[in-house]
């Protein structure tokens, strides 16, 4: 098993004063860190947003296949709406072990919007990754989902700004000629930032045991870098799906559906968020369940001219014990904060992130 790494962590309140010293902030995105931050004393609203989105997580992954299907856009190669075995893993095998739902954070900037806008080089037809609409599920079909996920987004998204500024104060001092302000303003005024509810669906004790063959495997969630700026993070809910009915039930409240009883701690102690530090050890970082932690991205380490480096990491689902009869699902939450498709991410060769994007996204899918 992986050794348990800690993270750096800082209070919200000193991220809104300004006090995050320099070192801190190296210490936790430079050349020498995990690329990760977590952000304490979060508001109290938090921990009820983040139960009542996860557990839709659930209720979304249990909806009848033909419901599912409506939500897939195969022309945005699935970064809107729902998909499922989709993504190619390291083995080249198809991923059919997590569901996955993405939706674009367009609302934060304007409440109107419901996907990036387009420029004079991106337009829907030539580039429907980003410039395509949500794929929300019918109010009737999943009642009060939308809300759910907006409400935890632009919680999230508000401290990926305060991060952000705190990023900034670092890289002036860094870095020759940087923008005073440049990453707090790509975060704040974003329209492709995306959001990305994961549910890692319940695995039998016998998938488990030939899982456990190979204990840095990483086929849950293959390793990658995340190609944003700050990639925040929930920490993740474990339901056992034995134990409480995930599915929509016949007759619901027009508001919402009822959150999910959460179990305390994770069942397989090996479930999680795992890191490949900068001397090639994995090391499993755990995330409290009443914070938000922050991952470096690709653009931000071009952005940066890389003084703050993008983190290779991979997800394991939970794996049930040998004659277990529990369904573990784990749910949990991505906000990739991106910049504006024309925004640079590499001042020198002039780079937009729309290009950079481009490159990129095609890697992940099927086909």
């Amino acid at each position: 098993m992986a050794p348990l790494a800690q993270a750096v962590t800082v209070s919200l309140n000193d991220l809104e004063n300004g006090s995050v010293s320099l070192d801190k902030l190296q210490q936790a995105f430079g050349p020498d860190s995990l690329g990760i931050l977590v952000v304490q004393d979060v508001p109290a609203k938090f921990a009820e947003l983040r139960r009542r989105l996860l557990s839709y997580a659930s209720y979304l992954g249990n909806l009848p296949a033909d419901e599912l299907a409506r939500l897939e856009n195969e022309t945005a190669k699935y970064l809107t709406g729902w998909s499922c075995g989709k993504e190619t893993l390291k083995n080249g095998q198809v991923d059919t072990l997590k569901g996955s739902y993405y939706a674009n954070c367009a609302f934060y900037v304007d409440a109107a919007l419901d996907c990036a806008k387009p420029t004079a080089e991106f337009s829907p037809a030539t580039f429907p990754e980003y410039l395509s609409p949500n794929v929300w599920p019918a109010e009737p079909v999943l009642p009060g989902f939308r809300a759910a996920l907006e409400d935890l987004c632009r919680l999230i998204i508000d401290v990926a700004v305060l991060v952000a500024r705190a990023c900034d104060r670092f890289a002036t001092q860094a870095i020759p000629d940087y923008p005073p302000g440049y990453l707090e303003a790509v975060v704040s005024t974003s329209t492709t930032t995306k959001a990305r509810l994961l549910h890692y669906y319940p695995q039998t004790a016998e998938e488990g045991l030939e899982k456990k063959e190979n204990e840095n495997d990483d086929d849950w969630c293959a390793t990658h870098l995340d190609h944003g700026c700050l990639t925040g993070l929930t920490s993740a809910m474990f339901v056992d799906e034995a134990a409480v009915d995930a599915r929509v039930p016949d007759s619901v409240s027009s508001v919402s559906l009822p959150p999910l009883t959460e179990l305390d701690v994770s069942p397989d102690p090996a479930a999680g968020l795992y890191i490949t530090s900068r001397t090639g050890e994995v090391v499993q970082v755990k995330i409290p369940r009443d914070c938000i932690a922050f991952q470096t991205g690709e653009a931000l380490e071009r952005i940066t001219a890389g003084k703050f480096k993008a983190v290779p990491h991979f997800v394991r689902g939970a794996r049930p014990s040998p004659g277990s009869t529990s369904r573990i699902a784990r749910n949990t939450l991505a906000v990739f904060t991106q910049p504006n498709l024309g925004d640079d991410v590499d001042r020198e060769q002039h780079i937009t992130f729309g290009e950079f994007a481009r490159g990129i996204v095609a890697k992940n899918t099927v086909g």
